[in-house]
């Protein structure tokens, strides 16, 4: 019985022992880990994002550490896999990088937070009114700005002498100028369709929905004019064959072939032609969308990325520090020199580094300021589905009884009638 005495008392004291050296050397479990924070959004190449979130972990003073967590480059599939995790209330999602179409879908089905005041004024201070717009619903934040985009009038300088100011003009100059004057755009039946029309309905005066977002709208004049020239240049001799077939890419690759002569697209193609195809870059201008009437400037449709806070995240205050801190002045800088996405603080424009990546910046903004929102409603999916089947091809489109059709397949979208 001694003996058992002496050798508990031996195995106490050397677990005591052991017990305090761990904690003199930091080993005790009371010690806290850093929080790390997931930040789901598209796989960007260029490494700025992971450069941005790198860099708010070190200046939060151990507050906190972000990792990317990367999502497909389609939009439709990046918007599939946070839903479906979103729904099941996943507590891995801390922040999101959002498709601007996603605010009123995210928000109504209460898988991202509302923004408090405080951080909201700070998120909103200095940005274009376009990109907190896109941000913002029933009149709250719900994501911080973080990337935008939109598109220009891309054209060649060695054939045509000044850029076209409206669509049939430009129409009009692509077919005089023969086999050379194909105009590159978006007809294939996906959301880059959508975008297309909205633009198009906006620029002539129109939009999908009303003010509330409730209700159809597609006024009369304007949506049998913006029909009428969706299905002029289907029908041109300068469309591309492809036509039908065509997203942001295609319309790329092929202006940089060299046979074409306008382009409809993104800021991206800009450094893409100067890597790829130098020779079509070295004659390459950039103007205005066009405008649907002489006397009404074009309004174009905004992208981007905005950066929302989970529901469900386990850290929303760290996560919402962390947002602010990528979608700041330094993670928007850094963004548009190593990525090519633009900023959404408006004052970056005049930026050095900036104007250097976009050379067309003044020109960026002023369509920016006026740029117009793709329809608000939880249910945009739904409403861009119905859009973009109705009208697709285009060169079927009968502008008056396709006026008919897109409202009946619209306010069907809103009542989530059936599949579409």
């Amino acid at each position: 019985m001694a003996r058992w005495s002496r050798q508990s008392r031996a195995l106490t004291v050397a677990m005591a022992l052991l017990y305090a050296l761990g904690l003199l050397n930091g080993c005790g479990r009371e010690t806290p880990a850093t929080p790390v924070l997931h930040w789901y959004v598209f796989d960007e190449p260029s490494g700025a994002f992971a450069e941005a979130a790198r860099r708010c972990g070190e200046t939060s003073g151990g507050a906190y550490q972000v990792v990317l967590e990367p999502l497909p480059a389609d939009a439709d599939q990046q918007r599939e896999q946070l839903v479906r995790r979103l729904a099941a209330g996943d507590k891995d999602l801390d922040i999101l990088g959002m498709d601007v179409i996603w605010t009123a879908e995210f928000a109504q089905a209460g898988w991202i937070l509302p923004w408090p005041e405080s951080a909201a004024a700070s998120a909103k201070r200095g940005r274009l009114g376009s990109a907190v717009e896109s941000a913002t619903y029933r009149g709250r934040l719900w994501a911080a700005p973080f990337t935008t985009n939109i598109q220009l009038l891309w054209y060649r300088t060695d054939r045509v002498s000044s850029p076209p100011r409206t669509w049939e003009a430009m129409i009009g100059l692509a077919e005089s100028l023969g086999e050379q004057g194909t105009i590159q755009a978006q007809g294939e039946r996906y959301e880059g369709l959508t975008v297309f029309f909205v633009s198009l309905l906006a620029s002539a005066g129109g939009s999908v929905l009303d003010a509330e977002g409730s209700a159809v709208a597609l006024e009369e004049g304007p949506t049998r004019e913006t029909l009428r020239i969706l299905r002029r240049l289907a029908d041109s001799p300068a469309s591309d064959p492809g036509l039908a077939g065509a997203r942001e890419d295609q319309a790329r690759l092929a202006f940089e072939s060299g046979g074409s002569s306008f382009m409809l697209n993104y800021t991206y193609v800009w450094p893409s032609a100067r890597a790829n195809a130098p020779a079509v870059a070295a004659h390459m201008g950039w103007a205005r969308w066009p405008a649907v009437r002489p006397d009404r400037p074009s309004r174009v449709t905004i992208g981007g990325i905005n950066l929302g806070v989970a529901a469900f995240s386990p850290h929303p205050d760290l996560a919402l520090q962390a947002a602010g801190c990528i979608a700041s002045v330094p993670g928007q800088r850094l963004a548009a020199a190593r990525g090519g996405l633009p900023p959404t603080t408006e004052a970056l424009y005049d930026d050095p580094q900036v104007r250097e990546t976009f050379p067309f910046a003044d020109l960026l903004r002023a369509t920016l300021r006026d740029a117009v929102q793709r329809p608000k409603t939880p249910l945009y999916s739904d409403v861009s589905l119905a859009i973009s089947r109705t009208l697709h091809p285009l060169d079927a489109i009968d502008p008056e009884r396709d006026t008919a059709r897109l409202r009946r397949k619209i306010e069907r979208a809103l009542r989530s009638e059936g599949l579409l």
